[in-house]
């Protein structure tokens, strides 16, 4: 029987509710280069920086790349980084019972400085942070989740990963990790082919019942 040894956690959407402040941010970028398109600020959750630049901002808009990167780091050190309700409850619970936590996002380091300045007892919760700098593939690719668990030594049946965009859960699920998706960023019913169990967050969460979760 497979025993959990490690939880392994999205950042945006999933440790913190950020989603919403993303919306605006891309909102108004989208609002500048396409008035004629209202709404892409929905189309794009979930998706890496790289791939909203390839999508969107490509040939003769290639050039304003560099400066929306630099109205997003503006942005993002101002931000509010709430976490979801019963995160960290949940993972003092984890790391009691002896089980890895790890942080696995596609937001740079320059990110995670800024969410280490709002929190800074974020990096005494977690075990490990893997930032988009750790790893060769972006989500959907399994790569990112595949380095955590090597990094604790564990194998895909004994580690559930936390998501809640499209292309994390087919990260996780490529991985072949148990696949939790949180309810965030879209319904349970757009989730429910994509993971193994849907929560909206982790209030009634323990590390108890996650092992129970496991396949046995």
């Amino acid at each position: 029987m497979a025993t959990l040894k490690a939880a392994l956690f999205d950042l945006d959407g999933v440790i913190f509710d950020t989603e919403p402040q993303y919306t605006l941010f891309w909102g108004s970028q989208f609002r500048l280069y396409y008035p004629d398109r209202p709404g892409l600020e929905h189309a794009i959750k979930g998706q890496t920086l790289t791939q909203i630049y390839d999508a969107y901002f490509s040939g003769a808009l290639e050039q304003e790349r560099p400066i929306i990167t630099r109205r997003l780091n503006d942005y993002e050190r101002q931000m509010t980084f709430p976490y979801i309700e019963g995160f960290r409850e949940l993972v003092q619970d984890l790391r009691q019972s002896g089980i890895h936590t790890a942080v696995v996002t596609s937001s740079n380091q320059d990110k995670m400085a800024s969410v280490c300045q709002q929190h800074p007892e974020f990096t005494a919760l977690i075990d490990a942070i893997l930032t988009s700098e750790d790893f060769a593939h972006s989500k959907p690719h399994p790569d990112c989740y595949l380095r955590a668990m090597a990094r604790f030594g564990v194998t895909p049946a004994e580690s559930i990963v936390f998501e809640d965009s499209i292309n994390g859960l087919r990260s996780g699920r490529d991985s072949g990790a148990f696949v939790v998706a949180l309810t965030t960023s879209h319904s349970a019913a757009d989730l429910q082919s994509l993971s193994d169990y849907q929560i909206a967050d982790f209030g009634s969460m323990t590390a108890a019942k996650l092992n129970s979760l496991l396949p046995r």
